[in-house]
């Protein structure tokens, strides 16, 4: 059975978005939503939900590099939080660490420095975190 999988990279100004499905466990970035302060345009979430229709929605978790949790942290489980409470999803946290370091180096390969725009490395950050999800949970 396939699983189709929505992923978000939490960001306080922009937030990127993946999906995938578990039988290829590949992921394709989506359109990053902009956010203000970490509060996204909710009506741009639920428009991309109901198109999308994820069986699970996948939130990376920004921990530093010991596994601590920073600020950043709170606001991202907050925000998957509000993801079940607004939608009735299923969400997950996924750790996130060197997602946006891999997704530069990636992007840089792929196209140099003028590749490195913001909404683009958001977007494969997140797909990032969903391949990353299905590598670990769909063994």
């Amino acid at each position: 059975m396939s699983i189709t999988a929505l992923a978000f990279d939490f960001g306080t100004k922009s937030i990127g978005c993946a999906v995938g499905q578990s039988i290829t466990g590949t992921a394709q970035a989506l359109p990053a939503f902009k956010a203000q302060d970490g509060i996204p345009n909710w009506d741009a979430i639920e428009k991309c939900l109901k198109e999308w229709k994820p069986d699970v929605v996948v939130v990376g978790l920004p921990l530093n590099m010991d596994g601590t949790e920073q600020d950043l942290t709170l606001r991202a489980k907050k925000f998957a939080n509000r993801l079940t409470g607004r939608f009735g999803v299923k969400v997950v946290l996924q750790d996130e660490r060197l997602t946006t370091t891999e997704a530069r180096s990636e992007i840089f390969e792929r196209g140099g420095f003028r590749a490195l725009k913001k909404g683009k490395v958001d977007g494969i950050s997140a797909c990032l975190i969903l391949e990353s999800w299905f590598e670990t949970s769909l063994k």
